[in-house]
């Protein structure tokens, strides 16, 4: 699903005119679909696949992005990898648009390898830095994962869950080996080949390496939300006594968010194709002094295709 949004922006960007070449995992292989407005089918990843490629974006598994890393790697081409697999190499760039302005950095165009965070990442990364600006000394997020990140599979499986459930059949659960409809989770079942763990890991290494050591590592949670599309976040932040709303607000705007003005927070629904993150206003708890609660929500496929083409639009 990221690849599809991925080239549907692509062919409405500065590279709408470009060659693409679709390459996926052999069970893929042979897919009719459309790229640059004309029929394409996905090829397999074979020798020679790389060559001549100005740009390779990896959006799949991250067992497909570091099987095929080396291959892409003896091109010439700027790999930009939206998979989670290469947050922990040394040569990668963390990157999305305010990344390089919270961290104080000049723009490298000289790497050939960046990485782009999930939405959750970002959000998290972005809320970090920017309130480390007002003397943050605690901070607590708590990510709502949609079914989608699951790709089409986890949709429809959340769709027929739904439809089973309200006609009071048994549910099937191929995906996720759990109940997955009108249910929060913290894990699924054991024979999923998805594991909530797991993405509370590549979460965990993509806010860290985005933070570098500008800020710490927040505690950090991630959640089964049932819901198809859109990242929402909770956040808790112990910050300097004496912060006001006012200072939060433009912290937040520096940071990258979109506020919600009118007083209702976003919704995993409101930011439907939206390529920015949308953040409530910050309300004080009034139980402690300095204490502050977040809520926000991003498109989880939009927003890292968005600043997936947003970066190569840079480097070309």
């Amino acid at each position: 699903m990221l690849g599809a949004e991925l080239r549907s922006l692509l062919e409405e960007s500065r590279f709408a005119g470009a060659d693409f070449h679709l390459l996926d995992e052999e069970v893929a292989a042979g897919t009719l679909t459309a790229a640059g407005g004309e029929p394409a089918v996905i090829q397999p990843v074979e020798e020679g696949s790389f060559h001549r490629a100005g740009k390779v974006f990896f959006c799949g598994s991250p067992e497909f992005t570091l099987a095929n890393l080396p291959a892409a790697s003896k091109s010439a081409a700027k790999i930009i990898d939206l998979s989670g697999a290469t947050h922990s190499i040394a040569d990668s760039l963390p990157w999305f648009p305010s990344l390089d302005a919270l961290l104080s950095r000049e723009f490298s165009s000289e790497r050939t390898l960046y990485a782009i965070p999930s939405a959750a990442a970002s959000t998290a990364a972005s809320l970090v830095l920017g309130l480390s600006k007002l003397g943050i000394t605690r901070m607590a997020f708590t990510s709502f994962q949609p079914v989608s990140d699951a790709g089409r599979a986890g949709i429809e499986e959340l769709e027929s869950q739904t439809g089973q459930l309200l006609s009071f059949q048994g549910v099937g659960q191929p995906v996720f080996d759990a109940q997955v409809a009108f249910t929060l989770l913290d894990r699924f079942g054991p024979e999923s080949k998805h594991s909530l763990q797991r993405a509370v890991e590549r979460l965990r290494a993509e806010v860290r390496a985005c933070l570098g050591t500008s800020a710490a590592l927040p505690a950090l949670r991630l959640l089964h939300a049932p819901v198809f599309y859109g990242s929402a976040f909770s956040a808790y932040a112990e910050l300097a006594e004496g912060t006001g709303p006012e200072q939060l607000l433009h912290a937040c705007r520096e940071a990258g968010f979109a506020i919600s003005e009118d007083g209702s927070g976003p919704t995993n629904v409101s930011v439907a194709g939206e390529k920015t993150a949308h953040l409530a206003k910050p309300e004080a708890d009034p139980s402690r002094p300095g204490a502050w609660w977040f809520w926000g929500a991003a498109d989880n496929i939009r927003l890292p295709a968005a600043n997936a083409v947003k970066l190569a639009e840079m480097l070309a």
